[in-house]
């Protein structure tokens, strides 16, 4: 679960991790009055969407103006407010469609000495969290581990134990840190490894992460992002999904117990199991085929599931054909194939449809298919069921 940048520093500010100070608007009326309130004087306009690169980024109807702005007046705050809201912000994250901004956050300027970089993630392979940070802040981390790989550096730390002093102390003097801006490091990378953990979170990123002519480290951005599987712990972080910033396809895939992601191709995929899924659009891709989705039922796949699968798939109009790939371990395949005859009435497929079983009952499942008279197309395996549906487009 992704949240706005807004959110983010309400949630470092609560755990003692120093942000600016900053006013959530919903007009230009209430930019200037929000400019006036941090002093009147300089202060920078910030879209909130659930993308990065917004500083950059430009609106489809206001191509001059970008996502991030810096303003001198309340006057000014509101003018750049009034073009900002309502509009479409197109950045490198977003693609071409954009997203619409309709909240923006108005903070106070600070005397920035100097932009870090950084971020936490899992590491993977190490299977524990590592904190991530690089003297470049402010450019995209992609672009510096590319070019300047040297100066990004990286620190693992134990889950239960968080960040330990020393190892904060260690990459201060990497980062070229010098006293009171040390101890103001240590306090501040303990304190926000430790709220990474705290909140199940799968990402935290602060870019830039500021040092203020007074040697203090002070979190300018906040870009975060929970662990979906986690939330059940945290319900007070609930309050803060923003519905309009997810795919509406998604949001009811997930109201219906579906793994549901929606892709660019034109192949609809229904399979029950995630590593089957995965399988089944990589074939789909081997034989010049697209992927359009990755849905993944589950093992024990309902008439009302399958059902809501189909509609969802059927309700993206790049779709021109579907390939259902079951196997029947847990669900056996005859109860499989009825509820996929139940849905294919309920729903209407418009589209060829690709069937490819394999499990407890398949041959059941199989003649019960052959003889429902309904325009389906078997396959034997997968790569046939995926050869066949890619066929069915050419």
């Amino acid at each position: 679960m992704k949240i706005h940048e807004y959110q983010g520093k309400q949630l470092f500010r609560e755990a003692e991790i120093p942000v600016p100070r900053g006013i959530v608007v919903k007009s230009p009326g209430e930019a200037s009055a929000a400019v006036k309130e941090l002093g009147g004087k300089i202060a920078v306009v910030k879209s909130q969407i659930h993308a990065g690169g917004r500083g950059k980024g430009t609106f489809k109807e206001v191509p001059e103006q970008h996502g991030v702005v810096l303003v001198r007046s309340p006057e000014e705050a509101e003018e750049n407010a009034a073009r900002m809201l309502g509009n479409t912000l197109v950045t490198i994250q977003t693609g071409d469609e954009g997203k619409q901004v309709n909240t923006l956050f108005v903070e106070e300027g600070l005397d920035i000495a100097r932009e870090l970089y950084l971020g936490i993630v899992i590491d993977r392979e190490t299977l524990c969290p590592v904190l991530i940070m690089s003297s470049e802040g402010g450019m995209e981390i992609e672009v510096v581990a590319e070019e300047a790989p040297e100066k990004i550096l990286r620190e693992h730390f134990d889950a239960d134990l968080g960040l330990m002093p020393y190892q904060a102390r260690n990459i201060a003097f990497a980062l070229g840190m010098e006293g009171k801006t040390i101890r103001a490091a240590e306090k501040f990378l303990v304190s926000i490894c430790k709220f990474f953990v705290d909140n199940d979170c799968s990402m935290a990123e602060i870019n830039p992460l500021i040092v203020t002519g007074e040697g203090d480290l002070v979190a300018l951005d906040a870009k975060v992002t929970f662990d979906d599987n986690a939330m059940f712990r945290h319900k007070k972080l609930e309050e803060f999904r923003d519905l309009t910033e997810e795919e509406p396809a998604e949001v009811e895939a997930q109201a219906a117990g579906l793994s549901y992601v929606k892709l660019e191709g034109n192949i609809g995929c229904l399979v029950n199991g995630a590593g089957l899924a995965m399988s089944t659009m990589d074939l789909i891709k081997l034989h010049g085929g697209e992927p359009a989705n990755f849905l993944d039922v589950g093992g024990g796949a309902s008439v009302e599931a399958v059902t809501e699968a189909f509609r969802i798939i059927l309700a993206d109009d790049n779709v021109k054909a579907v390939l259902v790939n079951i196997f029947g371990g847990i669900m056996k395949c005859d109860v499989i194939v009825e509820a996929l005859l139940t849905a294919y009435d309920k729903v209407g497929i418009h589209v060829p449809l690709v069937v490819r079983l394999e499990g407890t009952n398949v041959k059941i499942a199989r003649k019960m298919l052959e003889e429902s008279g309904k325009d389906i197309i078997t396959a034997s395996d997968l790569t046939d069921a995926a050869q066949k549906v890619v066929a069915t487009l050419k």
